[in-house]
């Protein structure tokens, strides 16, 4: 994945996209929503992402099927990262 600084633009609003590196994540919620928060170790929380249980449950589907497809195309996925 390519960390472009300078953004792409959106082919059907026109906006410019930019994209931020995560290596450090937080989830909260309620009966309503997820709040699902990204940022990095040394700058903190630089993105949060508000969602519905409906949507939270096909993004995480949607991940574990990503991952499962990486871990068939490049091996095993080292254990889990320390805190």
């Amino acid at each position: 994945m390519n960390d472009d600084s300078k953004g792409k633009s959106d082919a059907r609003s026109g906006r410019k996209e930019s994209g931020r590196y995560a290596n450090v994540f937080q989830i909260g919620y309620n009966a309503a929503e997820f709040l699902i928060e990204f940022g990095q170790e040394a700058d903190g929380i630089h993105t949060r992402l508000y969602i519905s249980p409906r949507h939270a449950r096909r993004l995480s589907d949607l991940l574990s099927k990503s991952l499962q497809e990486h871990e068939k195309a490049f091996g095993p996925i080292a254990g889990p990262i320390p805190p």
